[in-house]
């Protein structure tokens, strides 16, 4: 493979990853509060019709790519159900969020999808591709549990997170 063909090969690959571009849902549009691919054997509730606005407290979340390593920072975040968290992004671009559906509490799934802004996919939040952007979702209505979440492009590099909600 040629020297050009690697980059390329990456960026193809990173852009299949994002939903390969196009126009993408509203936040406020009904498919963006439809998930389209529940995980087999789900028990997820039905799609959710509106997002629960955040109640409590935002919490903030640094996403970093460096000399160390692709990380969340924290890694693990205990949060109360109506709480937000805040992805920022702080180096490393591009960085996004995505919820596996088969690794959420049953029926989470339709709210916490109504919950993400402008998603790329179900559960997935845009890409980030500038430092300083952020990417706010809120847990309200979604049930307690543990959610577990990564980003696309660094995650063969260990980048995933945990969020609690008590």
């Amino acid at each position: 493979m040629s020297r050009l063909s690697v980059p390329l090969v990456l960026v193809i690959a990173i852009t299949a990853a994002c939903g390969g571009g196009g126009e993408k849902p509203s936040a406020g549009s009904s498919a963006a509060a439809t998930p389209s691919n529940p995980a087999p054997g789900s028990t997820a509730a039905a799609p959710a019709g509106a997002a629960a606005p955040i109640t409590g407290k935002t919490w903030d979340v640094k996403m970093i790519g460096d000399a160390t390593g692709s990380r969340f920072d924290p890694a693990s975040l205990t949060i109360k159900r109506g709480d937000g968290v805040r992805w920022t992004v702080v180096s490393g671009v591009p960085h996004n969020v995505v919820f596996w559906s088969d690794s959420i509490p049953s029926g989470a799934q339709g709210q916490l999808s109504a919950n993400m802004p402008q998603p790329a996919g179900p559960m997935t939040s845009p890409m980030l591709v500038n430092v300083g952007d952020t990417y706010t979702a809120s847990f309200g209505n979604v049930p307690p549990g543990t959610y577990h979440y990564y980003c696309v492009p660094h995650l063969a590099l260990g980048m995933k997170g945990t969020i609690i909600v008590q």
